[in-house]
């Protein structure tokens, strides 16, 4: 069995820092030893692979809990495959994905699970597990939940948004809730009041208002805490647990802080673009704003503050991507002239490491909340911890080796996601990563890519960790 020895580190958890030395046999992690102890230099000396981190960080691999490859919408399709997808993630140190099979109207919960492991089966670059959206809550679909439950997809999305599309109505919602309080999913919610939002878009539309920055208008803030709030109170009547997606504004995040103080089993995640982007993006002149048109919108400066805060207090517990890029070049651009028809999506796989390093410059969050906000917390939070999301024994060798001193400026031309632009293009960020395991083997080294599609594996999940 092939050995590996991650030597001269800085190894951060969720504990904090530590010289020490990974042991690696294989596919898991054997050991953390410390410096010179016996067992390290047994190690070095039995002729293990040595990986010199000298200078440089080893943490988990990241665990992105909320991508959308090869996702339909608005008429077209998510530009990365799981292909392209998964190698961009290991190249921004992102060691597992969790994606979103989608329930195809009229059909069974299955048959998108079905459709969304074609996909990805023997393609991936990295490891990868499953949501199921419910996109048509019958008496049959919710059936079908307690069985998913058990062989590993344990968390179901439903939409309050998009009429006509994904839309369930309250009472559609409360029964997904309550089956998911017997069977132990967790229910993630896409909060916004879509009917309201779709009014503000007729009447906007009616008034010949059709640029992207009106996507940002009509997509109010108050929308989206309306609705986490709704969300909350239909968890409270179901009893079972909540996680709302991709929070951009600071009255969703005051909601959360509420149901959170009252001892609610209630989650948020955030999002890097709503981190470091501001709804100003939307008013790009020659459509470029239609570049940054995501849901829920990007927000004005304000709002950013308080995302901080929630994610320094815990009341935000994660950060993903929600990585559903299209093209500016005929996709974004099939609204122009409507804003409504503007694909609703951004890409950030392979960014989001780097950007929350980056926050760790800037005094914004400690080292200790970086790895647990993009690793740990995203593993507990869907089941895939102690497997994923930490360096401890018997866990996968999902390692990164990170240069905090080496400086990058972001940019569609040195990234690997099969995208026509970058959201954060020209952005100077200080850490890159440098050498990237997927359970024990080297995908990204030095800026060569040594992986290869099909060594990502599904791995089923258990039930949320913070409920147990």
């Amino acid at each position: 069995m092939n050995r590996t020895l991650v030597t001269g580190g800085l190894v951060l958890g969720e504990s904090g820092e530590s010289s020490a030395e990974v042991l690696i046999e294989g596919e898991r992690i054997a050991a953390v030893a410390a410096r010179g102890s016996e067992v390290a230099e047994a190690w070095a000396r039995s002729g293990a692979e040595v990986i010199d981190a000298s200078g440089h960080y080893v943490l988990p691999g990241g665990v992105d809990g909320h991508t959308h490859m090869e996702m339909p919408f608005g008429g077209t399709y998510a530009s990365d495959t799981f292909e392209t997808g998964t190698r961009a993630a290991a190249w921004g140190g992102t060691t597992t994905i969790v994606d979103f099979a989608i329930q195809p109207v009229g059909g069974a919960v299955r048959e998108g699970l079905d459709a969304w492991h074609a996909k990805a089966d023997g393609v991936c670059a990295v490891d990868y597990g499953f949501h199921a959206i419910l996109s048509d809550v019958t008496e049959d679909a919710l059936k079908e939940l307690d069985a998913l439950v058990a062989e590993g997809v344990t968390s179901f999305k439903l939409f309050m948004a998009y009429p006509g599309v994904f839309y369930s109505d309250d009472g559609k919602i409360l029964r997904t809730m309550q089956r998911a309080a017997g069977n132990g999913g967790l229910v993630m919610m896409h909060a916004e009041n879509g009917i309201a939002i779709d009014v503000l878009v007729e009447q906007a539309l009616a008034e010949g208002r059709t640029d992207p920055r009106v996507h940002g208008e009509v997509r109010r803030a108050l929308l989206e805490s309306e609705a986490v709030h709704r969300a909350v109170q239909l968890s409270r009547v179901a009893g079972s647990p909540l996680y709302v997606v991709h929070v951009s504004a600071e009255e969703a995040v005051e909601e959360l802080v509420r149901a959170r103080d009252a001892g609610l089993p209630v989650f948020g995640e955030t999002c890097p673009q709503y981190l470091f982007l501001t709804v100003d993006k939307l008013a790009e002149p020659d459509f470029e704003g239609a570049k940054y048109v995501c849901s829920t919108p990007l927000r004005p400066e304000h709002h950013q503050r308080a995302l901080w805060r929630g994610l320094r207090t815990g009341d935000l517990s994660v950060v993903s991507t929600d990585h559903c890029p299209f093209c500016f070049s005929g996709q974004k651009e099939l609204g122009r002239g409507d804003f409504s028809r503007i694909p609703n999506g951004m890409p950030g796989v392979e960014n989001r490491m780097d950007l929350l390093h980056q926050a760790v410059v800037d005094g914004r969050i400690t080292l200790r909340k970086w790895v647990e906000i993009a690793c740990a917390a995203p593993a507990r939070m869907f089941g895939l911890y102690p497997r994923k999301g930490t360096l401890s024994p018997g866990s996968d060798a999902d390692l990164v080796v990170y240069d905090p001193g080496a400086e990058q400026v972001i940019s569609a031309e040195t990234h690997h996601m099969n995208v026509d632009y970058s959201a954060y293009e020209g952005t100077r960020v200080r850490g890159r990563v440098r050498t990237v395991l997927s359970r024990g083997r080297v995908v990204v080294d030095g800026g060569a890519y040594l992986g290869a599609a099909g060594h990502g594996r599904y791995v089923p999940r258990s039930t949320c960790g913070y409920l147990d």
